[in-house]
């Protein structure tokens, strides 16, 4: 199994993403969940990355431009105008759906009111995510799976999290540079 490779702080940030969703009472665990938690962490490969590329007085705009994608359904800028060369305003859609169920009715975040079997899965983003991990330590030579492959990970999958990542200055290329580097 590839978590026996994950080294302890990888293993805290897979641990505070199923706390994060266990806290926002969502159904399954996602890749916003593992980079809220990856947010939460000191003193690591990551943290320091993450500190130096998108200090903490830029964060709420990190957050506030994942709590936007959420309310439009998860849906990245790219699929929002895909949608919208199709004649589909994403944002009409949105008002309207929110001004019949109320605010954030698109974001999947709501209370799951269904049968839970107690143990929170991952979504296939969040998968795959965990998955591009092994490939991004397996590419670096590196024998054991660490917070900063997590990190890596989030920013080469595509997606809402790593767009949200990019337009904060956290790119991929970003963060092997910030990885790479001694520590000082």
């Amino acid at each position: 199994m590839m978590f026996e490779r994950f080294t302890k702080a990888a293993r805290a940030v897979v641990k505070g993403a199923v706390e994060h969703a266990e806290r926002a009472g969502a159904a399954v665990v996602t890749e916003e969940h593992l980079l809220l938690a990856l947010l939460d962490r000191e003193d690591t490969r990551a943290a320091d990355a993450l500190h130096a590329l998108c200090p903490p007085d830029r964060r709420p705009s990190l957050l506030a431009a994942l709590a936007e994608a959420r309310r439009r359904a998860g849906l990245s800028r790219a699929d929002t105008e895909a949608l919208a060369d199709l004649g589909i305003d994403v944002g009409a859609v949105v008002a309207r759906v929110e001004e019949a169920h109320g605010a954030g009715a698109l974001a999947g975040d709501r209370k799951d009111a269904g049968w839970w079997s107690g143990r929170r899965s991952f979504s296939r983003e969040a998968k795959a995510v965990l998955e591009k991990s092994l490939r991004v330590a397996l590419a670096r030579k590196d024998w054991e799976i660490g917070d900063e492959h997590l990190l890596l990970a989030l920013t080469a999958t595509g997606g809402v999290v790593a767009e949200a990542l990019a337009d904060h200055g956290v790119t991929y290329i970003a963060v092997e540079d910030a990885v790479s580097s001694p520590a000082v």
